[in-house]
C-alpha cells in the first residue's frame, strides 16, 4: 500500500467516524439536547470542509462543489459557540434571532454555483474571510469558557476548552497551509481524523458524554457549594458515617433536600460518589483509632465495625486504596504503644 493510499484510507475513516458522531449526537434524546445537537451540527459542518479536502485531492471537484464543502466551516463556528452557551452557560431556549448567526452558511450553500472559486483574487479573500468568520467564533468559544470555566463542573469545562483547541488547531494548519507554512495539504483531513478518534474514545470512556447528568437540575454551582458545607457539617457534628446503614436517601432527608441534589453536590465539588464520600470519614476516624493508645488492643475487625464500615474485607479494601497501607501496618508505622 502506498502513501497516498494510506492517507487516503485514514482520512476517510476519520470523516466517517465523524458523521457517525454527528448522526448520533443529532439523534441522542438523553442529556442536554440542545448541547447535542449543536455539537452534532459543529462536527457536521467540519466534516463537509474535511470531506471536501480529500474529494478534491482525488476527484478534482468543481468550483460550485469545492464552495459547499467550505460552507461547512461557516456552520462549524457559530454550532461551536451555541454548544459553549448550553454546555456552560446551561442556556436552555435560544430566540429565533439567535439563528441570524447561520445566516452566511446558508447564502453560501445556496449560492455556492457563482461564487468564485477559481484561484483568482477574490477566491483567495472570500476563503481568507470565511476562515476568518471561524477565528471569530473561536474567539467567541474561549470568551464563553473563560468566563464559566470555574461555575461548571471541570471535567466539563477541560471538555470543551479541548474541543475548542481542536478546531482552532485546524483553523492553523488552513491558514499555515495557505501561506506555505504546512503541507501537504491533505494534511488537514489527517489531523481531524486524529482529533476525531480522539473524541470518540472520550465518548467511549462517557468522559463527555454524561456531563449531561446534571444539566436539568436547579442546582447551581454557589448552592451546590453551600449544601455540600451543610453537608460536611452535618458529618462532623453529627459522626452519622458511623452508622454502616447510611445512604445517601437518608442523609437527604435530614437535610430536606433530594437524593439527587445531594449527590450532585459531592460529585461536583469533591470528585466523588457518595460511597467513595463517606468513607473517606471513616478512614480518617480510623486513622485515629489504630494511632490512639487506648485502642492498640483492639482488633482490626472491631474498628472497622466502630468506624462505619459493615465488614473487614471492605474496610481493608478502602483503606489501603486511601492510604497505600494496610490498616495493619498503618497501626504497626504511626501507631505507639
Amino acid at each position: 500500500m502506498n502513501t497516498d493510499v494510506l492517507i487516503l484510507v485514514l482520512s476517510s475513516l476519520g470523516v466517517a467516524q465523524a458523521l457517525f458522531l454527528s448522526f448520533y449526537l443529532l439523534t441522542l434524546k438523553k442529556g442536554n439536547r440542545n448541547a447535542n445537537i449543536f455539537l452534532g451540527l459543529a462536527l457536521f459542518g467540519l466534516t463537509m470542509r474535511i470531506g471536501k479536502s480529500i474529494l478534491n485531492v482525488h476527484l478534482n471537484l468543481d468550483p460550485w462543489q469545492r464552495n459547499l464543502g467550505l460552507s461547512g466551516i461557516l456552520l462549524t463556528g457559530p454550532f461551536l459557540w451555541f454548544y459553549g452557551k448550553a454546555l456552560l452557560d446551561a442556556q436552555k431556549k435560544f430566540a429565533l434571532k439567535d439563528y441570524i448567526h447561520i445566516v452566511p452558511f446558508v447564502l453560501f450553500a445556496l449560492f455556492c454555483a457563482i461564487i468564485p472559486n477559481d484561484g483568482t483574487i477574490l477566491s483567495y479573500v472570500i476563503y481568507i474571510l470565511i476562515f476568518a468568520h471561524l477565528a471569530f467564533y473561536i474567539v467567541l468559544s474561549f470568551r464563553i469558557f473563560n468566563k464559566h470555566k470555574t461555575k461548571v463542573h471541570p471535567q466539563r469545562a477541560s471538555w470543551y476548552r479541548n474541543l475548542v483547541i481542536g478546531v482552532a488547531f485546524i483553523w492553523v494548519f488552513y491558514m499555515g497551509n495557505l501561506v506555505g507554512l504546512f503541507s501537504p495539504y491533505i494534511g488537514g483531513a489527517i489531523f481531524f481524523s486524529v482529533l476525531i478518534y480522539i473524541f470518540s474514545f472520550l465518548f467511549l470512556q462517557k468522559h463527555a458524554f454524561q456531563l449531561g447528568k446534571y444539566n436539568a437540575s436547579s442546582l447551581d454551582k454557589l448552592a451546590s457549594e453551600e449544601l455540600l458545607h451543610s453537608i460536611k457539617s452535618l458529618f462532623e457534628q453529627e459522626q452519622i458515617f458511623l452508622d454502616n446503614t447510611i445512604s445517601l436517601e437518608t442523609v437527604a432527608e435530614k437535610l430536606h433536600v433530594s437524593a439527587r441534589k445531594l449527590s450532585q453536590a459531592i460529585n461536583e465539588n469533591e470528585h466523588k460518589n457518595f460511597s467513595d464520600f463517606v468513607n473517606g470519614y471513616r478512614i480518617e476516624k480510623a486513622k485515629v483509632l489504630l494511632t490512639n493508645p487506648e485502642h492498640n488492643k483492639e482488633k482490626i475487625v472491631a474498628i472497622a465495625y466502630d468506624c462505619g464500615f459493615s465488614n473487614a474485607t471492605s474496610f481493608n479494601l478502602a483503606f489501603k486504596a486511601k492510604t497505600q497501607l494496610t490498616p495493619s501496618q498503618y497501626r504497626k508505622e504511626f501507631g505507639t504503644t
